[in-house]
């Protein structure tokens, strides 16, 4: 079962996030912001996928990819925001994010994103 690291400062996101993921067959677990997500992501190398939202308070989205892409971890990033600028979407593309979810988006898309990741890691390509 894939590991899937979600990161969101509104509780209830989380919350919702981590239903539609585990009703997809993914393994989710959920902290409030970047500095949270580091820690984890430090201790525990089995999460390939970290799902983000773009705006937190004390780490963003952004600033967690980056820090990630420092650290040389190959996590695959999806970013979510009800709202991105030009150049945060330029940085998250130029950090490699694989997908830029404008919320609200509907959950397929969401599943349907991590779809693929997996599917790229089960047959061993890396983008």
């Amino acid at each position: 079962m894939d590991k899937i690291l979600v990161v969101d400062d509104d509780q209830e996101s989380r919350g919702l996030l981590c239903e539609v993921l585990e009703s997809g067959g993914y393994a989710p677990h959920a902290v409030a912001n970047g500095r949270e997500a580091r820690e984890v992501l430090n201790r525990d190398l089995e999460y390939r996928i970290v799902i983000a939202d773009l705006h937190m308070p004390q780490e963003s989205g952004l600033e967690l990819l980056r820090s990630i892409r420092r650290q040389q971890f190959q996590h695959e990033f999806i970013l979510m925001s009800s709202f991105m600028t030009g150049p945060e979407k330029h940085a998250a593309k130029a950090l490699g994010a694989h997908a830029l979810l404008e919320k609200p988006f509907q959950f397929t898309e969401l599943l349907q994103a991590v779809a693929e990741l997996t599917m790229q890691n089960s047959i061993g390509i890396s983008s």
